[in-house]
């Protein structure tokens, strides 16, 4: 299937910027009360850490900065949510509500495993340095 694998690093890429958009809106609407969600309270645990994590690595991963180790937090944050909020009201995701954390989970251990893909700003300043270290 050279088809699929001859645009693997621009849909990699494209999975990680909406992946990671999703993530930091969704972080950002709680941790600023925005789009039609209720703002968490201020260093209150483990919401408004959990937003804050959701935010910044989603920022992160989206444009491509760090993104393994981001990508890496962001996962565990979501197994934590999983674990500790969801999994107490029932075994499976589809019956306590933890369809989300389950997903984002999965997709960011996927993206810490792939890496950044294309458009990344890891990708960009690698290729600027490799420029000026040819020019020398």
């Amino acid at each position: 299937m050279q088809v699929l694998e001859r645009f693997q690093k621009e849909v990699t890429g494209v999975f990680r910027i909406v992946v990671g958009f999703l993530f930091a809106t969704h972080g950002a609407a709680a941790l600023f009360g925005v789009l039609g969600t209720e703002q968490v309270g201020a260093f209150v645990w483990p919401s408004w850490w959990a937003a804050l994590i959701q935010t910044v690595g989603g920022a992160l991963v989206m444009i491509g900065l760090g993104t393994r180790y981001a990508a890496l937090l962001c996962s565990g944050s979501m197994a934590y949510a999983y674990f500790s909020v969801h999994q107490a009201g029932a075994l499976l995701p589809v019956q306590n509500g933890g369809e989300k954390a389950a997903l984002f989970c999965f997709a960011f251990l996927l993206i810490a495993f792939l890496g950044n893909g294309a458009w990344s700003v890891q990708r960009a300043a690698k290729a600027s340095a490799q420029a000026a270290a040819a020019t020398k």
